[in-house]
């Protein structure tokens, strides 16, 4: 295979250059910006080749209320706690023998589309809706599998940008639960309920059918219950210490399951990494003949600013430059997350491939303007200002603690936390102690929640005792925080933020009237 750039047709340019004259020194200045990067990073190709080039999105937030037709909410009710029966989402047998059995009896649903396939540590669903949206605008028709849910288990499978209506979940259920029950029978072990909503994307996706499903990686890669998909793209997000009792202890570790979605001759599109996991998946692609696009190389951020409601930002595509894009999302790993995102969607597109023609840039404009993500730095509600945010890791608690200073500039901000037992409780409360004043901690309602004396106990460690408050319900926890922002009068600046889980911040969502 060729060790080139796609467009370096005299062989003459060096890893990380273009053949536009003065996009060079351009773009050198995104990859000197890259402080966190290790400088061997853009000579570490070894053999892989780059892709670069000369020169009606969903409306609404897409978290769906209860259904108003008594009966439908019960046969969703009785849906939900059939597939609550099965193994959760957090149980994993490292195999994909259920997955494949059943997409076989289905006819393989999976095959009927191209896919856009995601994995990563962080920024995973972010990214996934940002590219569901581009899409979108260019007329295509999606599907889209994320998860899990903030509030309703509906909205992991989405079509046309929003949730399936819970009409048609409960029938793609029905549908398809005969064959999951012939694999049940069948196997050791029978499919959990991440294989089985899985399996309900899928047929629903080619049932549409969809021109694209764009497909969140539950948990790591290569046996996540998604890997039976062969994306046209793969991409792979911040790769970060989570599940490290399952994955691995370091990021290159983690990164080896990772690196399993990109398939051969697949193009995958790398976000800024740390450098033993980056050498992991730039090894992998060279082994299975993927092309590779790197943010910070072949495409990234060259500009941002904070903007009202949200920022105003300039990205390096693989086709150009785009300039005036106005994302409604706040922080910079957002704005990372979008360069991400458009890469994606250019490649998808051929772009770097086989042309090099930039994306039309009114309609990337009129998409990322439109993007959403509840529960990502999320306002809702004002005086005080309480944001949602579903930052579970340490590295996620950190981009969350830079986005909302940089965005909101409190004056003082409470936070409420409640985390899963199986998190790094410690790292994610370290992150935050330098921008919260004081700290409620609780818990949500799941079996997996942490024990509020222990979670308690952590926090007095992290903060002192002074500034932690303990309130075991959420509904108490949040009217304390609120409280507490309030005590320095209506104009001090105050703010809450309740953060530590997705499914704390989505039972916050609903305390606080949002679904």
């Amino acid at each position: 295979m060729s060790e080139r750039p796609l467009n370096d047709e005299n062989g003459d340019l060096e890893p990380g250059e273009t053949g536009t004259p003065g996009a060079a020194d351009r773009f050198e200045e995104i990859v000197d910006a890259e402080t966190d990067r290790d400088p061997d990073l853009a000579v570490i190709e070894a053999g892989s080749r780059t892709l670069r080039t000369q020169g009606g999105p969903p409306q609404g937030d897409g978290v769906p209320a209860r259904p108003e037709d008594p009966e439908v909410d019960r046969a969703l009710r009785e849906v939900e706690a059939e597939l609550a029966g099965r193994w959760g989402e957090t149980k994993l047998d490292p195999s994909l023998a259920r997955m494949e059995a059943l997409m076989d009896i289905l006819g393989q649903p999976q095959r009927a589309y191209p896919a856009i396939h995601i994995t990563g540590t962080n920024g995973k669903t972010s990214t996934a809706r940002m590219i569901e949206a581009l899409l979108g605008a260019f007329d295509l028709r999606t599907g889209r599998y994320t998860s899990p849910h903030v509030q309703s288990v509906t909205e992991r499978i989405s079509l046309d940008g929003a949730p399936i209506p819970a009409e048609r979940f409960i029938e793609t259920y029905r549908d398809i639960k005969p064959y999951v029950e012939m694999v049940d029978e069948r196997e050791d072990f029978r499919m959990s309920f991440f294989e089985v909503i899985t399996g309900m994307a899928f047929a629903a996706f080619a049932d549409a059918p969809v021109d694209v499903a764009v497909v969140e990686v539950g948990m790591g890669g290569t046996w996540d219950a998604t890997n039976v998909v062969d994306g046209t793209v793969a991409v792979v997000t911040p790769i970060a210490l989570d599940h490290t009792d399952r994955l691995g202890s370091t990021p290159g570790d983690i990164a080896t399951e990772k690196a399993g979605i990109v398939k051969s001759g697949a193009t995958v599109v790398l976000s800024q990494q740390p450098v033993d996991a980056a050498q992991v998946l730039l090894k992998h692609a060279v082994e299975v003949d993927a092309t590779v696009a790197r943010e910070g190389m072949e495409f990234g951020v060259v500009g941002r600013e904070v903007a009202v409601g949200g920022q105003l930002l300039t990205l390096r595509g693989l086709g150009g430059e785009y300039e005036e894009v106005f994302l409604p999302l706040y922080g910079a790993h957002q704005a990372h997350n979008a360069a991400v995102a458009l890469a994606a969607v250019e490649a998808f597109f051929g772009i770097g491939s086989q042309h090099a023609r930039p994306l039309d840039i009114d309609v990337v404009r009129r998409a990322f303007a439109a993007v959403t993500s509840p529960g990502r730095l999320e306002v809702v509600r004002r005086s005080p200002t309480v944001v949602l945010d579903a930052a579970h890791n340490p590295a996620g608690a950190r981009v969350t603690a830079d986005g909302i200073t940089e965005a909101f500039g409190f004056s003082r901000l409470i936070g409420v936390v409640g985390t899963s037992a199986d998190k790094d409780v410690r790292g994610l409360l370290e992150a935050f102690e330098p921008i919260f004043a004081e700290v409620v901690v609780t818990r949500n309602s799941t079996p997996r929640a942490m024990d509020v004396d222990e979670l308690a106990g952590v926090a007095v460690e992290v903060f002192g005792a002074e500034r932690v408050q303990v309130e075991p319900r959420l509904d108490d926890a949040l009217e304390a925080a609120i409280t507490l922002a309030e005590e320095e009068s209506e104009y001090s600046g105050a703010g809450v933020l309740v953060t530590g889980s997705v499914i704390t911040v989505g039972e916050a969502r609903l305390l606080l009237g949002r679904g």
